[in-house]
C-alpha cells in the first residue's frame, strides 16, 4: 500500500478491514525515507510550565509535502492526547507550522481539539512557529502517587453506574460499599455532590479519624479539579463551572482539613495493575464504552499526562472509522471499544437489533461468540490485529513492559481471541516488541485490590 508517496506493508491484515494501514507502519516507513531530511521539533506546554518535546525528521521537499504534513500532524495529535497541552511550539519549518496552526484552529479540521484543550487548561489553545532557541526545555514532573498505606484513609471510585468507597486503615480495608447512582443522567450537580459527600461521610464514620482522601474518577483532572468528565455529562456548562470543577475539593473540605488526591481512573487501574504484576512501566487499557488508558512509569509514578488515547490516532488507511464526537478519523475509541465490536459485526454479516443499547449490542455479539457462531470470531480477531499493530506505536511514546487489558470487551471467549491474535501477530511481525511488552489480563489479586481500595493509597 502507498500513502502520500510512502509505501507501507503489513503481513497480518485485520480479518474484516482490508483498507487498514496502522499508523505505526506508516510512521516507520516515513521515518526511514526521511532519515536524511529536515529536523523539526514539537514541544507542548501544559499546566505549571510542564513541557513535553519530540524531535522529528521530515523530507522538507515539495514532492513529500503531503506526507510530511500527515506525519507531523498525526504525531502532534498523538502527543496532544497522550501528554496534553494548551500551547504547541514548532521549530524547523515555519510553513509546516502554519499549516498545522490552520488545522488546529476554531475553523480547522481539529476544532474539537482546539476547544477541548482550551477548556482543560483554561487558556486559549495556540500553535506557534518558533526558532530553535525559542523552544522551551523539556520539563516533566511524574508524581509519586500511590503506595501510601499508613493511617486512616478514604478511597472513592466514581463509576458511571455505581460509586464505591472504602475505609482503609494501615493498608487494610475495614469497610467497603458499592451504591448504584445515575451521574451521567442527572443535570443537577447537587445530586453528584451529595452522593460523593455521603460516601465520604460513610467511610469516615468507620474510622477514628481521616488522614487522607483518594479519588479515582473518569475524566481529566488538573490540581484535583474536574476539567472534563463524562460523569457530569448532563450538567449545564454554567453549573459545571460553578459547582463541578471543585466538586471533590469541596466535598473533602466538608470532611476536614485533610490531603486530597484526585486521579483519572485509568491511572488508578494502571497503579493497581503494577501492584498486582509486581512491575512498573504498565499501561492499563480498558475497552468499554470507549478506550480508557492509564500509565505507571518505571519508578512506579503517574506521569501527569492526559493519557486520553481514545482520541489518539491509530489508523491512516482509506477505510478508517470516524469518531462522531471529535470528528476525526482512525482514532482509538473506534478500534478498542464496544463501538469497534458493533462496527465490525456489521462487516461480518451479523444483524443487530437497532433498538438495543450499545452495551446490549456488544453483549449480543459476545453471546454469539460464546455459542460458537462462526461470524463472531473475525470480529474479535480484527480487534486483536488492531491491538498488535498499535502496541509498537504506543511504545514509541511510553516505556512499556506490560499492557493490562481491561473492560467489558475483554470478557469471555472474545477477549481470549483478542489476546491470542494480538500475541500471535506481535510474535510474527514485531518480535522485538513481543519480547519487551507482555499482554496481561486481570488476575485474582488485581480484582481483590479494587479501585476504591487502591484510591485510598493515593
Amino acid at each position: 500500500m502507498e500513502l502520500k508517496g510512502i509505501k507501507t506493508s503489513i503481513s497480518n491484515q485485520p480479518a474484516l478491514d482490508s483498507e487498514y494501514i496502522p499508523l505505526y507502519g506508516f510512521s516507520e516507513a516515513f521515518e526511514k525515507s526521511a532519515e536524511n531530511g529536515k529536523a523539526i521539533t514539537i514541544a507542548l506546554e501544559r499546566e505549571n510550565g510542564l513541557v513535553s518535546r519530540r524531535e522529528l525528521k521530515i523530507h522538507g521537499t515539495p514532492e513529500f509535502a503531503q506526507a510530511d504534513l500527515l506525519y507531523a500532524e498525526r504525531t502532534l495529535k498523538m502527543l496532544l492526547w497522550a501528554a496534553g497541552g494548551w500551547r504547541v511550539y514548532i521549530s524547523g519549518d515555519d510553513a509546516l507550522a502554519e499549516k498545522i496552526k490552520r488545522i488546529y484552529s476554531p475553523e480547522g479540521e481539529r476544532a474539537f481539539d482546539f476547544d477541548f484543550m482550551s477548556g482543560v487548561y483554561e487558556k486559549n489553545f495556540e500553535v506557534l512557529a518558533v526558532p530553535e532557541d525559542g523552544l522551551p526545555e523539556e520539563n516533566e514532573s511524574p508524581k509519586p502517587i500511590g503506595g501510601n498505606i499508613k493511617g486512616c484513609r478514604i478511597g472513592f471510585d466514581a463509576g458511571g453506574s455505581d460509586r464505591k468507597v472504602s475505609a482503609v486503615i494501615d493498608g487494610e480495608p475495614v469497610y467497603s460499599e458499592e451504591v448504584l447512582w445515575l451521574p451521567k443522567l442527572t443535570e443537577d450537580p447537587d445530586y453528584h455532590y451529595n452522593e460523593i459527600l455521603t460516601a465520604f461521610k460513610t467511610a469516615a464514620s468507620k474510622m477514628p479519624r481521616v488522614d487522607a482522601i483518594g479519588v479515582s474518577s473518569a475524566g481529566i483532572y488538573v490540581a484535583n479539579r474536574a476539567m472534563v468528565a463524562s460523569l457530569f455529562l448532563k450538567v449545564p456548562k454554567d453549573l459545571f463551572e460553578a459547582k463541578v470543577k471543585d466538586i471533590y475539593i469541596n466535598a473533602a473540605k466538608a470532611i476536614g482539613d485533610v490531603p486530597l488526591t484526585v486521579v483519572n481512573d485509568g491511572d488508578v487501574s494502571a497503579l493497581a495493575g503494577a501492584s498486582a504484576i509486581g512491575e512498573n512501566e504498565v499501561i492499563g487499557l480498558a475497552m468499554g464504552t470507549s478506550e480508557a488508558v492509564g500509565y505507571v512509569n518505571r519508578d512506579g509514578y503517574v506521569t501527569g499526562w492526559l493519557n486520553e488515547l481514545a482520541f489518539a490516532p491509530v489508523d491512516v488507511g482509506a477505510g478508517r472509522a470516524r469518531d462522531e464526537w471529535s470528528g476525526d478519523d482512525g482514532v482509538g475509541c473506534k478500534y478498542f471499544s464496544q463501538d469497534a465490536v458493533i462496527r465490525l459485526a456489521e462487516k461480518a454479516g451479523i444483524e443487530i437489533d437497532g433498538g438495543l443499547t450499545l452495551a446490549k449490542k456488544l453483549k449480543y455479539v459476545q453471546e454469539l461468540m460464546e455459542s460458537g457462531d462462526k461470524r463472531a470470531r473475525p470480529v474479535f480477531e480484527t480487534i486483536g490485529a488492531y491491538l498488535a499493530h498499535t502496541i509498537p506505536y504506543y511504545a514509541k511514546f511510553y516505556r512499556l513492559k506490560h499492557i493490562l487489558l481491561l473492560g467489558r470487551v475483554m470478557s469471555g471467549k472474545g477477549g481470549d481471541i483478542i489476546v491470542e491474535t494480538a500475541q500471535r501477530i506481535l510474535d510474527e511481525e514485531y518480535p522485538e516488541t513481543a519480547k519487551s511488552v507482555k499482554l496481561a489480563l486481570p488476575d485474582e489479586k488485581f480484582r481483590r485490590l479494587g479501585q476504591s481500595v487502591v484510591a485510598a493509597s493515593l
